[in-house]
């Protein structure tokens, strides 16, 4: 059944509950709700056109309508939705021709790994890449290794290698285009990327 079918139904069958529920005739015993009915009905409208809109408005005792008075002045304070991994690192550095996590990327890592565990639904991938030295397919599968010592250490901490994918972009897609030691080393890194 295609969803255009479905949402047809969907609408005919709320359509009909709708209609069963409003299908009451009044009676002679319900002569006295009637009148009071209309009553109520009549102030609430009176209320409305006089620009309340602090009330709310609902069916009470036999279908009788009510009004709730809501004070909107003790508004409670939103607070303001803060990123959990704001300030954390999401670029590890690798020493020469190493694919070992530093020891001071592990606090940053940890950071990542908690958040992953208490998120299953995010996903992040893990981009490795070398600096300029090497040859092409020798940088590929550096960067490659790189990643996956990342996505090791946050499966070790507990997240599910199904929310990791690792990519390899090997030389690249270099972030520095010198030819020293400082270019290369800012090079030799893996980005994390949430998806």
């Amino acid at each position: 059944m295609s969803v255009n079918k479905l949402g047809k139904f969907a609408v005919i069958g709320l359509s009909a509950a709708w209609l069963a529920g409003c299908s009451t005739t009044a009676t002679d015993t319900d002569s006295s709700t009637v009148a009071e009915d209309a009553a109520s009905t009549e102030q609430v409208e009176d209320s409305a056109a006089a620009g309340s809109t602090d009330q709310s408005f609902g069916a009470g005792e036999d279908d009788a309508v009510t009004s709730v008075i809501v004070d909107d002045s003790a508004e409670v304070a939103e607070e303001p939705m803060t990123d959990p991994l704001a300030g954390v690192d999401t670029v590890f550095y690798f020493d020469f021709d190493k694919s070992i996590v530093r020891p001071a990327a592990r606090e940053a890592l940890a950071k990542h790994a908690e958040f992953l565990v208490a998120n299953p639904d995010a996903r992040i991938v893990l981009e490795g890449h070398a600096d300029e030295r090497g040859t092409r397919e020798y940088n590929m599968a550096l960067g490659e290794r790189r990643a996956k010592a990342v996505s090791r250490y946050l499966t070790i901490q507990g997240v599910a290698a199904s929310q990791i994918e690792t990519v390899s972009f090997g030389e690249e897609v270099p972030v520095a285009f010198g030819h020293d030691a400082d270019a290369w080393q800012l090079n030799r890194r893996v980005e994390v990327r949430y998806e």
